[in-house]
């Protein structure tokens, strides 16, 4: 049963020594650490009636009050008028051209601020009818996912046994999808795999790597299209397909070899690309679902679908090939 609020919390003498938030997230069920200590920074927390720091050391005896909820109610996505290029649709699915800066959903932690809202999901609930239910409130209809600054083609899924048949596909690794992606320099192999697991960073909790042990098993396939050697310095133009969907695969992989996708800063990438006497940015990752495949859930067909490079990407590859 969750607790009545305000909580009166008595600090026992073998509790002495602890930080606050740190008593807190251990007394106050399924709440974490980092919501108790955005509770006390709130001023929803007292300590002998007075507001206290999330580093206060409890000395015993204390009187602590919880004046609000722990747990937020859990958010629910809203409706959006957001353009969408909807390239396929029927009644159980729907593809979807996602532009770069654009997120999926709200992350778990989100408000409901600005951070909930302008996501892909918003737009989905103005624009379709129906969603799937199976990823819950805050994430209705999504199969996968795209990196907020990954643009092209997602899936999605309008029905509940659409979405059960759909994700059955994506765990077997029977989806078929491919990237186009300009990385800096120029990568050796004309084609080649990447199997090096990927595990989050222990120190940048944001970003993944592929130098710990015991990560997850992640399979990149890469062939170079074309290599670039421009007043900006040298490129590679690579089609990719994984057989895996890992968290920023692709950008890992390809960092670990030591080239990162133009544009993506978070993994190596200079914000701008400079070569003898010019320089060129781009405030987007170059990386593009440039082509997916899959059964249709109900028929077994095969759809597929492909998407052309997005214009600002063409523009750059225009730049950069610019005599």
């Amino acid at each position: 049963m969750p607790e009545a609020f305000p909580i009166l919390i008595s600090i026992a003498s073998e509790d002495a020594g602890k930080r606050l938030d740190q008593f807190l997230a251990t007394r106050l069920e399924a709440v974490s650490r980092a919501r108790v200590q955005e509770l006390i920074a709130d001023g929803k927390v007292l300590v002998n009636d007075a507001a206290a720091k999330a580093s206060l050391k409890l000395r015993g005896g204390e009187r602590v009050t919880v004046l609000s909820e722990a747990q937020r109610a859990p958010l629910k996505a809203v409706a959006e008028a957001i353009p969408l290029d909807i390239v396929y649709e029927d009644d159980d699915l729907a593809v979807i051209n996602k532009p770069a800066g654009m997120m999926v959903h709200a992350g778990a932690g989100a408000t409901d601020d600005a951070r909930n809202r302008g996501t892909l999901v918003n737009a989905l609930l103005h624009h379709l009818a129906s969603l799937s239910g199976v990823g819950g409130e805050l994430r209705p209809g999504i199969v996968h996912r795209l990196d907020k600054e990954t643009s092209g083609l997602i899936v999605v899924a309008k029905q509940d046994e659409a979405h059960r048949k759909l994700g059955a596909q994506f765990a077997a690794r029977e989806v078929k999808k491919k990237y186009v992606a300009l990385v800096h320099g120029w990568v050796k192999k004309d084609s080649g795999t990447m199997a090096e697991s990927i595990s989050r960073d222990r120190v940048r909790r944001t970003r993944m790597t592929t130098r710990l042990e015991g990560g997850r098993a992640a399979v990149t396939h890469y062939r170079v299209v074309r290599r670039l050697d421009t007043k900006f310095g040298k490129f590679t133009l690579l089609d990719v397909k994984i057989d895996t969907g890992r968290t920023h695969q692709i950008r890992v992989h390809v960092a670990a070899m030591g080239h990162p996708v133009v544009g993506d800063t978070m993994y190596g990438a200079p914000r701008q690309a400079r070569g003898h006497s010019a320089a060129i940015g781009l405030p987007r990752n170059f990386l593009h679902a440039a082509e997916l495949e899959f059964r249709h859930p109900r028929s077994g067909e095969t759809i597929a679908l492909s998407s052309e490079l997005p214009e600002e990407l063409q523009e750059f590859l225009r730049k950069v090939e610019e005599e």
